[in-house]
């Protein structure tokens, strides 16, 4: 098998634009090879030359190659000690205090990162006394991948896949038979599922108390990273917090604009 990484990238690039893909350069040239190689391996193709056959032929393929580039790891307080630390912060969030809070949660996949953002705020929003419905909890979730937003909106887990998780939260705002586990009704109308590209769509909203993005900034180039980070950083309410995956951090250039709240865990608060 060969995948050159200039003329064959840059000729895949071209036959997949307008299907749906987000822009392909905008990714790392080296992970961008290693998940075309994973579809090409799959498809049995021996170059880059018959891959781009492949794509032609197969209206289906660009879809595999985006659940490839796509890779959606998540679970319900995955890194529990990201959530613990974010649990002792959110009270402090403006819009907690004020009674309205926004949060975005930026490359959801199954949704369950979204959910339990919401059930964080949502604790918060309860121990100042407030009732948590649609007009004080709102979170954005956005992916690219549809098919993941329409398990996301389902609110439905295998008990299975949750595993044993030990954070009390999920007891209090989901409820179980003993084989799924369900969002409860209080904290549906508090997130909305959305088809959103990182890559080329502004921020679903102008004003956020808090964006959680792990993990996916890694794909991306550094150009991409600034980008996008800059981007968080313009809808980002001052005080506002911004949850990093525990591998990315913040470019140099950026760093003026927040405080470190915690560096393990990549927690940064948005300066004035």
């Amino acid at each position: 098998m060969s995948l050159a990484s200039g003329d064959g990238l840059e000729m895949l690039i071209r036959r997949l634009e307008g299907r749906g893909l987000p822009p392909l350069d905008m990714y790392k040239a080296r992970c961008l090879q290693r998940r075309v190689a994973v579809r090409m391996r799959a498809c049995g193709a021996g170059s880059m030359a018959e891959y781009i056959r492949v794509v032609e032929t197969d209206p289906e393929e660009a879809g595999r190659l985006l659940a490839t580039l796509t890779v959606n790891v998540t679970g319900f307080f995955r890194n529990p000690e990201t959530w613990t630390r974010l649990r002792t912060l959110a009270s402090e969030l403006p819009g907690v205090l004020e009674g309205q809070v926004k949060a975005w949660s930026a490359g959801c996949a199954t949704g369950e990162e979204a959910w339990t953002m919401a059930m964080v705020l949502a604790s918060s929003i309860e121990q100042r006394g407030m009732t948590v419905d649609g007009s004080s909890l709102s979170v954005d979730a956005t992916d690219l991948d549809q098919a993941c937003l329409h398990r996301a909106e389902k609110g439905r887990y295998l008990v299975a896949d949750v595993g044993p998780n030990p954070s009390v939260l999920l007891g209090r705002w989901t409820r179980s038979d003993g084989v799924e586990l369900e969002v409860g009704d209080a904290l549906r109308g508090c997130v909305t599922f959305l088809l959103h590209d990182l890559g080329r769509d502004p921020p679903p909203n102008a004003r956020y108390d808090l964006i959680v993005c792990r993990n996916v900034l890694i794909y991306f180039s550094r150009e991409v990273q600034v980008q996008l980070l800059t981007s968080f950083a313009r809808v980002l309410r001052t005080g506002g917090i911004l949850v990093l995956g525990k591998v990315e951090t913040l470019p140099v250039e950026l760093r003026a604009q927040y405080e470190v709240l915690d560096g393990r865990e990549r927690v940064f608060r948005r300066l004035a």
